[in-house]
């Protein structure tokens, strides 16, 4: 749970540092290899977020939900740590 906890501390983080009406970008990453991407847009309040796959092919998911966006990137983790 620590862990879903800390990405929406993230999403949130970047939710708030809009003052400048910038587009905030974070990584996350396992072992030192970037899962996924993911870039907040202030004017619409909307995520989106850029997963990379093993084979170099990059998908792009936009949300309006910051606890849907931390649930997608939890399973992205947990995925990378716990391969079935």
């Amino acid at each position: 749970m620590s862990q879903l906890l800390g990405i929406i501390q993230r999403l949130k983080a970047m939710q708030e540092g809009n003052e400048t009406g910038d587009v905030q970008q974070r990584r996350f990453e396992v072992n030192g290899k970037t899962l996924c991407q993911v870039k907040y847009f202030p004017a619409t309040e909307t995520f989106e977020l850029e997963v990379y796959g093993d084979d170099k092919k990059t998908n792009k998911y936009q949300f309006d939900d910051i606890d849907i966006t931390s649930i997608e990137i939890f399973d992205l983790v947990q995925e990378e740590r716990n391969p079935s």
